[in-house]
C-alpha cells in the first residue's frame, strides 16, 4: 500500500466518522489531507473560535436538548480529557470580549490547543469517546472557525 493509499483510506474513515465539513461543523476533505500530509512529528496548534446557538440543534432522532452552552459543556466534559490523553494541552480557553484589530466577527469562546505532534492531534480523532461526543459540538455551534498553525 502506498502512502497516498494510506492517506486516502484515513481521509475516508475520518469523513465517515465526522462528516464532510461542508457545513463548517467539521474538517473538510482538503483540511484532513492537509493535516495528514504534515510531518508526523511537527507540533501543531489549533486556534478555535466558537459562536454558540441559543438552543442546541441535535439531529431529529437525538433525545438531548438544551441550550447551545449546555451542549458545548457536554462536548467539553469529554473532549478536554480526550485531548489530554492524546498529549494535547490548552494554552487558553475563555470568553471572547470582541475584536481588537482587523475583520470583526462575534464569537462567544476562544480556545487555543497545542499538540506535541501531528500524530498526537490525529490520535484525538481516533478516540471513540471523542468521536461520540462530537455530536454535542455540532449541536452547540452556530458557527466556528479553527485555524491550524505550525508549532
Amino acid at each position: 500500500m502506498t502512502a497516498k493509499d494510506e492517506i486516502d483510506g484515513r481521509v475516508a474513515r475520518l469523513l465517515e466518522a465526522y462528516g464532510s465539513g461542508d457545513d463548517g461543523s467539521s474538517p473538510t476533505e482538503a483540511a484532513w489531507r492537509r493535516l495528514l500530509e504534515r510531518h508526523p512529528g511537527r507540533p501543531v496548534t489549533l486556534i478555535n473560535y466558537f459562536k454558540l446557538r441559543q438552543d442546541a440543534l441535535y439531529p431529529p432522532n437525538a433525545t438531548l436538548g438544551g441550550t447551545g452552552r449546555e451542549a458545548f459543556d457536554r462536548y467539553a466534559a469529554v473532549s478536554i480529557p480526550s485531548m489530554q490523553s492524546a498529549g494535547g494541552a490548552f494554552l487558553f480557553v475563555g470568553p471572547v470580549e470582541g475584536g481588537f484589530m482587523g475583520a470583526q466577527a462575534e464569537w462567544d469562546i476562544a480556545a487555543i490547543g497545542r499538540y506535541p505532534s501531528t500524530d498526537a492531534l490525529l490520535s484525538l480523532f481516533d478516540i471513540a469517546a471523542y468521536r461520540d461526543c462530537f455530536i454535542h459540538r455540532t449541536a452547540a455551534c452556530e458557527r466556528q472557525q479553527v485555524t491550524m498553525c505550525d508549532g
